[in-house]
């Protein structure tokens, strides 16, 4: 907690923690966010609550409480926190809302992916479908790629994203950012290619943008057409309900000639007790003609 980076401080969601299934608490530096994905005791919330003010690090505390068919629940319970603050991942800087219910603006799990791409990316044209705040695009233009579009349907997160490059101080020129539904038409994203690395990281689900079991295979049927020979693809998906299996199985029936390279370790900081149920992060790379 103390070199000024997010975090996440408890993954509970991982099963490595019985009775704590339900509890997550993330770390945007000076503030903890607590994420419940059940109704709890109110004693047990407050004296977890209180006890994280021990640490004289944490400014200010946010609960939360999520899941599916849940009223939602958004309260600092104590401290100052702002509407939006500046984060800190890998030395890059982001704009996120600890007190959104949703999503914050970063996703923390993550953060192993876009270290590999900013390993990676020196000279690279680079595709990042499914942007949202482009965290991707960040890491892509620090590690030096040539160019990166980003595509989200959303113009709140695509809004965000040309802000974030904006705050790391990339060049304007360096990066396109389109708010745009893809299954609407790839005209667009097409022309911008032919890419050498394309990032895929889809919500899980979401009714009526991408449902994974039928819009995974409509978006990596199209990657012949948008990559050119020894282009490598990033392929994540964030369901604990399937494992690796479900996109190996449709990369192969789609594009056979992309050859599984490795699969990405996740951060250390959420720790699964089943792998196959945690993120997915494959690397995949298209055959040399």
């Amino acid at each position: 907690m103390s070199d000024g980076e997010v975090r996440r401080l408890f993954h509970g969601r991982g099963h490595c923690y019985p009775g704590l299934e339900d509890l997550v608490i993330d770390w945007f530096p000076p503030v903890a966010v607590i994420r419940l994905y059940r109704a709890v005791d109110q004693q047990w919330l407050d004296r977890l609550t209180g006890s994280l003010k021990q640490f004289s690090m944490i400014e200010g505390l946010v609960v939360q409480l999520r899941g599916r068919g849940q009223d939602a629940v958004n309260q600092v319970a104590w401290g100052e926190v702002p509407e939006e603050m500046e984060a800190t991942e890998l030395g890059l800087r982001y704009w996120v809302k600890p007190q959104r219910n949703q999503n914050s603006g970063l996703f923390l799990d993550m953060r192993k992916g876009r270290q590999w791409v900013k390993a990676n990316a020196q000279g690279l044209r680079v595709l990042n479908l499914f942007a949202y705040t482009c965290a991707f695009s960040a890491a892509a233009l620090a590690g030096g790629a040539s160019h990166v579009v980003n595509v989200d349907m959303s113009g709140g997160a695509i809004a965000t994203g040309r802000r974030n490059s904006q705050l790391n101080g990339f060049d304007r020129s360096a990066a396109t950012f389109l708010s745009h539904d893809l299954f609407k038409s790839w005209k667009k994203v097409r022309q911008a290619g032919p890419y050498e690395l394309v990032v895929i990281d889809p919500p899980s689900f979401q009714p009526g943008s991408f449902v994974a079991e039928k819009d995974y295979r409509r978006v990596i049927r199209r990657l012949n057409e948008l990559t050119e020979p020894g282009a490598q693809v990033l392929a994540c998906h964030n369901d604990p309900k399937v494992g690796t299996e479900f996109l190996c199985q449709i990369m192969k029936e789609e594009c056979p000639g992309f050859n599984l390279i490795q699969r990405l370790d996740n951060p250390d900081d959420f720790p699964e007790a089943e792998l196959e149920k945690g993120l997915k992060v494959l690397l995949y790379k298209r055959e040399e003609l």
